[in-house]
């Protein structure tokens, strides 16, 4: 699967591995949750690194112990219409500070890249080379947004009032 990394389509560095198979030394890794969670310490060891693929069922707050051991996480869209992956990127970078690579895996549609990035995804396995480019477009296509969210782009709101505040103190400057 092509994956696309800050907008553009990159070489996945990242291998997966299944729950009881052996993992290839300094090769980075990805392991399913319930191997992280078992062998957390054996996994801290590794001198590669080493992500972990996190299902929309459990709750980030089981991951966080680990976060600063972990290079990537992968959320899981089973389906489409399932968006519980959404507020679990939104609580691993704004609540619990996550800053490594925050990969969507599974059901994305075209429409939805945006919003990806938006709720702090960098990172997305598509299914077609052609979604590659579409990411590209959908993620340069706007550059002002009122909601607020960890991609840690400005709000149109904030942006005002910083505009407000430069201006004011251009006219308090210009007074004295």
């Amino acid at each position: 699967m092509p994956l696309v990394k800050n907008g553009r389509v990159a070489e996945d560095r990242y291998i997966q591995v299944l729950d009881d198979a052996p993992l290839p030394d300094g090769v980075p890794v990805i392991v399913p949750a319930a191997r992280l969670l078992a062998d957390a310490t054996d996994l801290a060891r590794r001198d590669a690194p080493v992500g972990v693929l996190w299902p929309n069922d459990r709750r980030v707050s089981e991951l966080a112990p680990y976060l600063d051991r972990l290079s990537l996480v992968a959320l899981v869209f089973p389906k489409f219409k399932d968006g519980r992956a959404y507020s679990q990127a939104r609580q691993l970078r704004e609540r619990h500070g996550f800053r490594g690579e925050l990969r969507a895996t599974g059901e994305v549609l075209r429409d939805q890249f945006l919003f990806l990035e938006r709720a702090g995804f960098d990172a997305l396995e598509v299914k077609k080379d052609a979604d590659a480019a579409a990411f590209e477009d959908a993620s340069s296509r706007y550059s002002v947004f009122y909601q607020p969210t960890g991609d840690g782009r400005q709000t149109a709101l904030r942006a005002r009032l910083a505009r407000a505040r430069r201006l004011n103190e251009r006219s308090v400057e210009a007074a004295q």
